[in-house]
């Protein structure tokens, strides 16, 4: 897939270097939820939170927006794993539609994880499966029972 980034996104990306010495890979400005969301190279996740999210929390003073990190992996399954942590993803399913994968959490507790607050989780997991691989996000599955995301 084709990824372009701008000239703030960009600006983003060296002020994450410049405060962790993390490499991003990409950047998207997610003005709905008010966050920025750091799509960080495999490896480089540690450097980019540093000790205790303090980070992430200089970060978040020094852009004004508050700041989600996911680690990129070539894997599309565990890319897909890394968006919805800390819920555990235990299995991605294709769904009867070409290009819909349904998301199945290990336990209902995750349930809430994997959808985040006013569905800001999934709606990231949606922005970065779309911009990655192609794919849109169907269902969110619950030892076996199918619930619909927000």
């Amino acid at each position: 897939m084709e990824r372009t980034i701008g000239f703030k996104e960009r600006r983003y990306i060296e002020e994450l270097r410049i405060l962790t010495r993390a490499t991003a890979l990409d950047c998207i400005i997610d003005e709905r939820f008010e966050r920025v969301i750091y799509v960080i190279r495999q490896g480089d996740m540690g450097l980019a939170i540093g000790k205790k999210g303090e980070n992430i929390r200089r970060l978040q003073n020094v852009l004004g927006k508050k700041v989600e990190m996911v680690e990129y992996a070539e894997d599309v399954r565990q890319f897909i794993s890394n968006m919805f942590k800390p819920a555990e993803v235990t299995g991605i399913e294709d769904a009867e539609t070409a290009g819909i994968l349904n998301i199945m959490v290990k336990q209902k507790g995750d349930l809430g994880l994997a959808i985040g607050k006013g569905g800001a989780t999934i709606e990231k997991a949606r922005i970065l499966l779309r911009r990655y691989q192609g794919f849109e996000i169907g269902d969110v599955i619950v030892e076996g029972k199918t619930i619909d995301p927000v």
